[in-house]
């Protein structure tokens, strides 16, 4: 069987890793980005200049012969999903027995004047970095727009090169529709600490060019006119679904899918930010866009290829991310306000640099979520207690075995349960001495 896999993204590349491992199919991944798979979420470290362009990828040149995985450098524009064979822009054709889809995102762009100016880009890839090495050459002052993890990551990069950044941002908090005030607000003031000019309920109206076509400035929602020489769009992706419409795949806003990742076409299948579930699973978006899911999905997908059908079971919820010096983690479900019968626990440091919030039913104090910033505590503690249901007291009195935290880091779950305390005095919590991981785990 020969397994044809469009994209060298993390789901692609880890489709064709459990494919191999699982089985003897001839696998062939096709991408025209670049010739091995790199580190995407590593992009911003080679313009800053942490890594080298070698050290972003995970495996050695040769780890893909030694795999038989062969690699192809081209562009796929159409896809005969009847005859099973796949068009190639140098103008070679490639038949396939079974089809991946892994084509990834494209960055948003919503029609303002100018957006299409020269030093006017988004960041996705790594020929957007390459052409923002280009267009940051010998420029005073840059722009980002959009209030998402891209748009924190690229001022970042233009900070590490000591250029001046205005960010624009619409919403009244920094991604104040994912995370509750309180958090929005310390990541607001995060991004401020480092000079950054963080102009929240901000939106961009337009982009000015000079005679030569390039930027020179961008209008604000406000009126003013704020001189750059470079503006990064950075506000949210969307699937790329160029090819399955080309191939008369049926799409929505992406690549519409079930739980095995089939699609509308036979022995055609669709994985990682391109996929769109035509019945998402609850608690979880039709469209997943991130690095962990995109790894998940290759997996799973990697079963029913190899004869074993399996569907998509993605667990208890996480994520995590890094504004500047500040981590982040969530855990299951940690909306931006509390709904019916939910009731919070927040504690944040008195520096305003660290805090831990944890969501749980009024019903039964069954834990729901949490979401923790400055702080590390363990992915596989807060999912099993999501996933088993454990009450607020426990999740309190064991919470010493949740910080992943060094030794010799200053922990603060005593502070987060004097907090509780302080409302609930009638029946105090008591922490516990801290419990092994495979303890609490089998307890």
């Amino acid at each position: 069987m020969h397994i044809v896999i469009v994209g060298n993204g993390v789901t692609g590349i880890t489709t064709a890793r459990f494919v191999r491992k699982m089985s003897d199919h001839r696998i062939t991944v096709i991408s025209a980005e670049s010739d091995h798979f790199y580190s995407r979420p590593a992009l911003m470290y080679l313009y800053m200049g942490h890594l080298t362009y070698e050290q972003t990828k995970p495996y050695a040149d040769d780890f893909w012969e030694k795999n038989r995985i062969e690699l192809l450098r081209d562009y796929v524009r159409e896809a005969d999903v009847a005859g099973k064979r796949l068009f190639l822009s140098s103008g070679a054709a490639l038949s396939y027995d079974r089809l991946v889809l892994a084509t990834g995102s494209q960055s948003n762009k919503f029609g303002w004047p100018g957006q299409d100016l020269d030093g006017v880009q988004g960041l996705y890839g790594l020929y957007d970095l390459e052409r923002m090495e280009q267009n940051t050459q010998g420029i005073r002052r840059a722009v980002v727009v959009g209030g998402g993890l891209i748009g924190v990551e690229m001022a970042e990069m233009l900070h590490a090169r000591h250029l001046p950044v205005t960010f624009l941002v619409r919403e009244r908090g920094y991604m104040d529709y994912l995370l509750p005030p309180e958090e929005a607000d310390m990541v607001g003031r995060q991004i401020r600490s480092h000079g950054i000019d963080l102009r929240l309920g901000t939106e961009l109206k337009a982009v000015l060019g000079d005679e030569e076509g390039r930027v020179r400035a961008v209008v604000t929602s406000a009126g003013e006119e704020i001189a750059c020489g470079f503006v990064g769009l950075t506000v949210g992706v969307h699937p790329n679904v160029d090819l399955a419409k080309a191939s008369g795949i049926e799409t929505n806003r992406g690549v519409l899918v079930n739980r095995f990742f089939e699609t509308s076409a036979p022995d055609v299948y669709a994985a990682g930010d391109c996929a769109e579930f035509r019945e998402p699973l609850p608690g979880r978006k039709p469209v997943e866009q991130l690095w962990y899911t995109g790894r998940m999905h290759g997996r799973t997908l990697a079963r029913t290829l190899c004869g074993r059908r399996t569907p998509y079971r993605p667990g208890v919820f996480f994520n995590s991310a890094k504004f500047f010096d500040l981590e982040y983690q969530t855990y299951g479900d940690v909306p931006p306000a509390l709904g019916p019968g939910l009731r919070t626990l927040y504690w944040e440091h008195p520096n305003g640099d660290r805090c831990i919030r944890i969501n749980y039913r009024e019903a039964d104090g069954a834990v729901t979520g949490f979401n923790v910033m400055g702080v590390r505590y363990r992915h596989a503690v807060c999912a099993a207690w999501i996933r088993e249901g454990r009450s607020i007291r426990f999740v309190l009195e064991h919470l010493g075995a949740a910080n992943f935290d060094p030794e010799f880091f200053t922990q603060f779950e005593a502070e987060v349960v004097a907090t509780y305390n302080a409302g609930h005095p009638e029946a105090p919590v008591r922490l516990k001495r801290k419990r092994g991981l495979r303890a609490l785990l089998t307890h």
